[in-house]
């Protein structure tokens, strides 16, 4: 479907003139120097927590942590008690603009039913869910209509409330492909897309399509590099870009100073997308011993997404409807993952926080933190994929990612001592970003 510039611009001044009411307050941090206080810290680098948690924020930065701290005499104190001050989390698989549906029909004709405007307004849906559930920065790998640079604009000029967005606009991939939005309907009764819809076919068509999508506002290259397993032409393990379209992209993704992610089941697909120098391997459900050792060599991370298919099973264990060939390939990619996931841990891969979230329902994202700890994750190195190795990842590590002096005041607080256990990530109730308080349960007057 194509397109547009003009269609960017309406969808942007749609979400701005909607979001005032929603966001609630102003987006500027206090004047006044912030100390938050907790009984411990998780500062984001370490195996381990600190006490006490002190962290001093200035005009939306941190300016210093722990218990040598100096605190400013006319400094407003936010005392949280018995909970442990950590990093805004950071989601490195998010799909922002769309919801997971118990109506699979439905959702799939939504697609083309809805009009940009609307689908901007239902995203802010989501963005604030994100937030308010301690993740202050994701990464968006996917979207249409220019929906995700429209509601990233948006929250960044305070006008909705949501987590920070880097944003790929479209992912990348082949004709007939995972990333091919008209595949499954019939020939002719949607335009067949092209580079400027991220459809490519050839190393120039891939470039040219890297080249669109950062000219329309991408920060981030997202492509598919073998088969899915919600799209329904595709086998999900099968590789869909050839080594010159994938060496292309990264090429002129990298010469953009852009980093490149590349949604992978099968291995044959993933290895060729390693060898082209991808930052991130998403899903990787069938990676063999060799790709794994590749990536170990070469520092690619793997971001799992693991709650994706928990949101599957959750659906089929439902009843919901869904076609028989996703249901395949669902069923075969959660007999893989975990074992999977597991060889990764062993092997000393680089692991990132990333859950698919829009698979599953918005909001849970914190829920990732269980699965990767029960696949061989220690609690502390599963919050540091969500801290400062996503933040690395992402190229943000000079600003997110850790609580440390000059970083960006995003700070968020649980209860108790999560690397004691690691579900208590699942109840965040404070979240600070840029200085900005958007939740805190136990402020006076909370519900």
């Amino acid at each position: 479907m194509q397109r547009t510039v003009a269609t960017a611009g309406v969808l942007a001044l749609v979400i701005v003139l909607a979001g005032g009411a929603a966001a609630g307050q102003s987006a500027k941090p206090a004047a006044k120097p912030i100390v938050i206080k907790a009984a411990r810290m998780f500062d984001g680098k370490g195996d381990r927590v600190t006490t006490p948690g002190v962290v001093i924020v200035t005009e939306g930065k941190i300016v210093a942590v722990g218990a040598g701290a100096s605190l400013p005499a006319d400094a407003e104190v936010i005392e949280l008690g018995d909970a442990t001050l950590l990093p805004g989390l950071i989601d490195a698989h998010t799909h922002v603009s769309s919801e997971a549906s118990d109506d699979w029909k439905q959702s799939r004709l939504d697609r083309i039913q809805k009009t940009a405007a609307e689908k901007a307004l239902d995203a802010t849906v989501p963005a604030r869910k994100t937030l308010l559930a301690g993740f202050t920065t994701v990464r968006d790998v996917g979207s249409a209509d220019f929906v995700d640079v429209g509601l990233r604009n948006a929250i960044r000029s305070g006008k909705v409330i949501g987590p920070r967005m880097l944003v790929a606009v479209n992912g990348i991939g082949s004709t007939g492909g995972h990333c091919d939005d008209t595949a499954g309907f019939r020939q002719g009764l949607l335009p067949e897309p092209g580079p400027a819809e991220s459809v490519v076919n050839g190393a120039n068509e891939v470039r040219k399509a890297v080249r669109i999508n950062h000219k329309y506002g991408a920060t981030v290259i997202k492509t598919c590099a073998t088969g899915g397993v919600l799209s329904l032409t595709d086998a999900v393990d099968t590789p869909q870009l050839t080594q010159e379209e994938l060496n292309a992209l990264v090429d002129e993704a990298h010469a953009l100073r852009l980093k490149a992610a590349a949604h992978a089941h099968g291995a044959e697909g993933a290895k060729r997308a390693i060898r082209a120098g991808i930052d991130s391997i998403e899903h990787g459900s069938f990676l063999d011993d060799e790709a794994l050792e590749m990536m170990k060599a070469r520092g690619t991370y793997l971001v799992a997404t693991m709650m994706a298919l928990v949101g599957i099973q959750e659906r089929l264990d439902r009843g919901v409807y869904m076609p028989p060939v996703i249901v395949e390939k669902a069923r075969a990619a959660m007999a893989s993952l975990n074992a999977l996931f597991a060889r990764a841990v062993a092997k000393g891969v680089k692991i990132a926080f990333g859950t698919d979230a829009g698979v599953y329902p918005h909001g849970r994202n914190a829920e990732e933190f269980a699965l990767m700890v029960n696949g061989g994750m220690t609690p502390a190195a599963a919050l540091r994929a969500a801290t400062s190795a996503n933040a690395d990842l992402l190229g943000i590590a000079k600003e997110l990612g850790t609580l440390e002096a000059g970083k960006l005041a995003d700070v968020v607080a649980v209860p108790g001592d999560p690397t004691q256990n690691i579900r208590q990530m699942e109840k965040v109730f404070f979240v600070m970003k840029e200085g900005v308080v958007y939740r805190n349960d136990r402020a006076a007057g909370s519900r």
